[in-house]
């Protein structure tokens, strides 16, 4: 097909915006601990169990509870509506207490695009063919059907109790030792990526903060917001706003120890042990072929299930696979930057 183009119009990105705050670490450390599935992925796997092992019987219940019901996923969403880059969790807890039953339940309800903001906002006032309507949009997610359904029906009162209450509990008992040595690392990461923004394309410098996370434009989203963590290493958690994609990314060494020359970086280290291995080697070799879903490579490779999945996890921890729909793929680019990331951190004095 021959086609002139007369239009001046360039294809539109969008505006990258960056926040940092103790309370995002602190709701982000919620969901990682009460994330059973993917917990021993984590880099504080082993901080995380023997933390268990010490805790106070009270936050037992409360994670209990967020585990049960994914309300860490509600925390998010209140922070998101909370003062930007503040750390005053007395600050935060009257903000939720001033907050009536529909627009608590409203922020905290996930948002699926302007077209549902109607529905939302009928789901919060208890209407059911809406909050059906909302379920069955979310039927691919794995929490998020029970998620919305807990959300339309819980007790107002109970559930800010809960959810002010697990947060006290963690910042007393997690957060309150290292939050200077942690608010530092936050915010020297933070001016780093300012420091930077200007120099990259919005693309380009998505990826560059997140590890190699690849985000392009999409309709509706004019704002991709940047959000620093360490809890969830190496993880980037990818999240949906209004007319916003979020992205909370795993601090790199660098902004942990900049004094240290000889600290590597994390993905570094990540991707050459998920290398170091025999059957994860095989499955980079298949999915360099094609993407494949979890029945073929178990099928091409002769692996069970449970052995695949295992792998896997450790391959996309590692920012090697990544997965659309019930596909996996290689990450090329990834795999490709390998010899230079080596050399970078050779050189790096």
């Amino acid at each position: 097909m021959n086609i002139l183009t007369i239009t001046g119009k360039k294809r539109e990105s969008y505006k990258v915006e960056l926040e940092h705050s103790l309370l995002w670490e602190c709701a982000l450390g919620i969901a990682a601990i009460t994330n059973s599935p993917l917990l021993d992925t984590l880099e504080k796997k082993s901080e995380f169990e023997k933390l268990r092992q010490k805790m106070p019987e009270e936050l037992i219940r409360e994670l209990k509870y967020v585990e049960e019901h994914n309300t860490w996923k509600s925390l998010l969403q209140l922070l998101h509506a909370f003062e930007k880059n503040s750390n005053d969790l007395e600050k935060f807890k009257d903000y939720v207490n001033n907050l009536g039953a529909v627009e608590l339940k409203y922020s905290c309800l996930p948002y699926f695009g302007i077209n549902f903001q109607d529905k939302r906002m009928l789901a919060a006032n208890g209407d059911m063919e809406s909050v059906a309507l909302m379920t069955q949009a979310a039927k691919e997610n794995q929490f998020l059907p029970t998620y919305i359904e807990f959300i339309s029906q819980v007790d107002v009162v109970d559930f800010k109790n809960h959810l002010l209450h697990v947060m006290s509990l963690w910042v007393e008992t997690v957060l309150h030792a290292d939050a200077d040595q942690l608010l530092a690392i936050l915010e020297r990461d933070f001016n780093e990526k300012n420091s930077m923004k200007e120099k990259l394309s919005p693309e380009e410098f998505v990826s560059w903060s997140t590890g190699g996370t690849e985000y392009a434009p999409e309709p509706s989203v004019h704002r991709v917001l940047l959000i620093p963590q360490l809890t969830y290493r190496p993880w980037t958690i990818m999240s949906d706003i209004e007319e916003t994609k979020v992205f909370y990314y795993p601090v790199p060494n660098k902004s942990i120890d900049p004094s240290d020359k000889y600290l590597p970086n994390y993905f570094l280290i990540q991707k050459h042990k998920a290398l170091g291995d025999e059957v994860r080697l095989r499955m980079i070799k298949l999915l360099s072929e094609r993407d494949c879903s979890l029945k073929e490579i178990t099928e091409q490779l002769e692996l069970g299930k449970s052995t695949v999945h295992h792998h896997l996890k450790i391959l996309r921890a590692a920012s090697l696979v990544g997965q659309k729909a019930s596909n996996y793929y290689l990450k090329e680019k990834s795999v490709a930057s390998l010899p230079e990331e080596l050399e970078l951190y050779l050189n790096q004095s």
